[in-house]
């Protein structure tokens, strides 16, 4: 049975290189954030039905790889990144959004702490601490109240990738 990982967290917090990392250690596929994509190609500034299109791009994204995978499937995101984006910067989310959220099922979250220096991306928009921590703690309550399993991964990039190994062995095992 397939069992899928979750990166989740803030902008900045090595979500992507953690994705990259877990698949090449566990040699199976990832499922990049469509998000970059869809945003780097666009030539405007993104919009509220902007999310719903990102969101319905993750979606067919991670399908297609899910129907490629067998064992283990790492995934850099998930769309409560687009509820969390949605919900700060235009106080409403689509209901496509949170009917995915409700019937998506995911194995394990792993969420990345602010610990690590911000990094600059054009793409990036909350450098600031406090709202690195705000975003934070919003990802946290999102988790705990998922019902789904998840670990905090934090320190270096090297601490963050062995803790990350130690948590998906485990899950492959249960």
């Amino acid at each position: 049975m397939l069992k899928k990982v979750v990166i989740i967290g803030p902008e900045s917090t090595g979500k992507s290189t953690l994705a990259q990392q877990l698949a090449a250690h566990f040699n199976c596929l990832w499922v990049e954030e469509y998000a970059r994509e869809y945003l780097e190609n666009l030539g405007r500034l993104y919009e509220y039905d902007d999310l719903l299109r990102i969101a319905q791009g993750q979606i067919a994204l991670e399908d297609r790889i899910a129907a490629q995978s067998d064992k283990l499937l790492i995934c850099d995101t998930d769309l409560h990144v687009i509820q969390v984006w949605s919900e700060h910067k235009y106080g409403k989310v689509h209901d496509w959004v949170m009917q995915q959220i409700e019937q998506k099922g995911y194995d394990l979250y792993l969420l990345t702490d602010i610990d690590i220096p911000w990094e600059e991306d054009p793409l990036r928009e909350h450098p600031d601490p406090a709202q690195r921590l705000y975003f934070w703690e919003l990802y946290q309550s999102i988790v705990e109240k998922s019902g789904v399993p998840y670990q905090i991964i934090s320190g270096t990039h090297e601490i963050r990738l062995q803790r990350a190994i130690k948590r998906v062995q485990a899950l492959l095992k249960s």
